[in-house]
């Protein structure tokens, strides 16, 4: 069990992707421990749901990060609440699992990854920031061990994690001076909704290749479907990444860098000490792919 943090900060927090998964259990929790909430969901109904679930120290507000008049709206509001006390922590969680073959993953779907998991990061990042900064705050960004090792045809959002990485180390020296600490938080597989809504994307993708295409990569895909499948039922609860995340909102001194789960760590570990070859076929094994033909 992780030691409790020096409740140091207990201001107000906003968290994007609140909807389900990773970021609503962040919003209960943090509400739980008497935080202020804003929870960023895309639909009214949403929010009202997890605000009915978390009392009155949840505060939806319906925040699209890949539209700017969205953010732009959803800082107004913000600002508006908390007034001089600007942002505890902002808790960058919305994102989405684009998987698939490098070779036949469509430039659209690829935008539409990037858009999501790190430009819409980096926008609502720039906008809150002031909060932030007002709020003597902290930037909290979910990323994922992904981010450090990318498994196969799961590479378009592994791509999109390891982008989040450079940003969150280059961020944290350039907010040096402000000491606004910042946070990577790198979960492995987490029982969440977002396995299911990758996984069929896979099968969609597959589905717009070419036919002898998706012949020659129709096992191996398969494989790889059936191995996300698998982790994500093994999965640690979200509940889990919510306790690190708060954590992180309130300890005197947040980690730069924190691996949530046991794989995560094996996976850490295992990069730091084995040649890459070995991880490679490591991996390959562990997913239980077809062996390739003679």
């Amino acid at each position: 069990m992780r030691r409790p943090a020096t409740p140091v900060n207990t201001g107000a927090v906003l968290i994007t992707g609140a909807s389900t998964g990773i970021g609503a259990a962040a919003a209960l929790h943090l509400a739980a421990l008497g935080h202020r909430v804003f929870a960023g969901v895309r639909r009214v109904e949403d929010g009202e749901a997890l605000k009915r679930q978390g009392g009155a120290l949840i505060h939806p507000v319906v925040i699209d990060v890949t539209d700017p008049a969205s953010i732009d709206a959803a800082v107004q509001h913000v600002a508006a609440a908390t007034g001089v006390g600007g942002l505890g922590a902002l808790v960058n969680n919305a994102g989405i699992a684009v998987t698939g073959a490098w070779e036949h993953i469509s430039r659209d779907r690829l935008r539409q990854q990037f858009e999501v998991n790190l430009l819409g990061t980096i926008a609502v990042t720039q906008a809150f920031l002031p909060l932030v900064r007002r709020g003597r705050g902290r930037i909290i960004t979910i990323s994922s061990i992904a981010g450090k090792h990318a498994p196969p045809f799961f590479g378009p959002y592994a791509a999109s994690k390891h982008a989040l990485e450079a940003f969150g180390d280059s961020l944290r020296l350039e907010l040096r001076h402000w000491r606004i600490p910042v946070t990577l938080i790198e979960p492995g597989a987490i029982d969440t909704p977002i396995w299911e809504k990758g996984l069929a994307v896979a099968g969609e993708v597959l589905d717009e290749m070419p036919r002898d295409a998706r012949a020659s990569y129709a096992p191996y895909i398969e494989a790889a479907r059936r191995s996300g499948e698998n982790a994500g039922r093994r999965g640690i609860p979200a509940e889990r990444v919510a306790e690190v995340i708060a954590h992180a909102v309130r300890s005197a001194r947040p980690r730069a860098r924190y691996f949530v789960g046991r794989d995560a760590r094996l996976r850490a570990l295992a990069m730091r000490i084995l040649p890459d070859r070995l991880i490679d076929a490591l991996t390959w094994r562990g997913m239980k792919m077809p062996r390739r033909p003679r």
